[in-house]
């Protein structure tokens, strides 16, 4: 299970605090509003802003888009119907993500891997070299492997993967049929083995084409 990464905790505040200022609890008076979007935040944030991360933003990207993600919910509240608000969210983070990765590529800046700031802190603990090397390549392997990927294809494979959700969990967070779940979960598993086939052959025989 993964633990909340030490750029997840810091993030966590600071959001927070651009919503409801210094206040840290609901006060006397808070309208429905306030309550509401203070309750999303404690129950949704880390989620919201983990898969941010793994659709492929940096840490900071992260955070904005994470403001960004409760600022549309805040400004749509009134239309999203108690228990649709995961839904809610992980949609509006996929449009989120969408463009700010459109415009990375416009910049032609490669996007960050998500993977180090969401490794366990068992596995940060006072690796040594070879563990480092090791937990790097895998980075760079995954990074690659995912960013190549379509978003929606790259979404259920970090829901089902990653967030070890299920197949009608992931169908009803992405309001979709779970067939259509299914399909592109296979045609992701199927890019990300022939992917790792292609890397593992480009390190075998450096000078061969993939």
């Amino acid at each position: 299970m993964l633990v909340a990464s030490p750029a997840l905790k810091l993030s966590r505040p600071l959001v927070h605090l651009a919503f409801f200022g210094s206040r840290s609890q609901s006060r006397i008076g808070e309208n429905d509003t306030e309550l509401r979007i203070r309750a999303l935040m404690t129950a949704h944030f880390d989620f919201v802003w983990r898969s941010l991360r793994r659709l492929g933003l940096s840490a900071a990207d992260a955070d904005d888009g994470a403001q960004e993600v409760f600022v549309v919910a805040t400004r749509k509240l009134s239309s999203i119907a108690p228990q649709s608000e995961k839904r809610f969210l992980f949609a509006t983070a996929l449009r989120v993500a969408s463009t700010r990765r459109r415009g990375l590529k416009r910049r032609r800046e490669e996007p960050h891997p998500w993977l180090g700031d969401d490794e366990p802190l068992s596995e940060r603990s006072e690796p040594g070299p070879e563990r480092l090397a090791e937990l790097a390549h895998a980075r760079r392997d995954l990074n690659e492997i995912l960013a190549a990927m379509k978003l929606d294809q790259r979404a259920v494979f970090v829901l089902y993967e990653l967030e070890e959700m299920t197949v009608p969990e992931i169908a009803s967070l992405l309001d979709v049929p779970p067939g259509t779940v299914s399909s592109r979960l296979r045609v992701a598993r199927e890019e990300f083995d022939m992917s790792l086939r292609r890397l593992r052959a480009r390190e075998q025989f450096p000078g061969a084409k993939s």
